[in-house]
């Protein structure tokens, strides 16, 4: 047998209004309203998080003698270069 809990909830205007409206459409109590809402959404987190992720790669190619070891040197040089040619510009 399970014992029933009786507690004292705040909600939200939104979701009391989306409760209210279940109860009108279903004719069910504002009581079977919130455990079910309560239970589904309970449910549907423990289904979501059970999901087990998978990242998706790509290739890229063969780097065409690409050094990635090089690519921050190879940034920094560009971001410089860009900020010459605005100075350039400002004369």
């Amino acid at each position: 047998m399970m014992a029933i809990v009786r507690t004292t909830v705040t909600l939200d205007p939104d979701v009391e209004k989306l409760l209210r409206t279940s109860m009108r459409e279903r004719g069910i109590s504002f009581k079977e309203a919130l455990n079910e809402a309560a239970r589904s959404g309970l449910l549907s987190g423990k289904q979501r998080a059970a999901r087990k992720f998978v990242q998706k790669s790509f290739r890229l190619g063969d780097g065409q003698g690409f050094r990635w070891d090089k690519a921050l040197a190879l940034a920094e040089a560009m971001e410089d270069e860009e900020l010459g040619r605005k100075l350039s510009l400002r004369q």
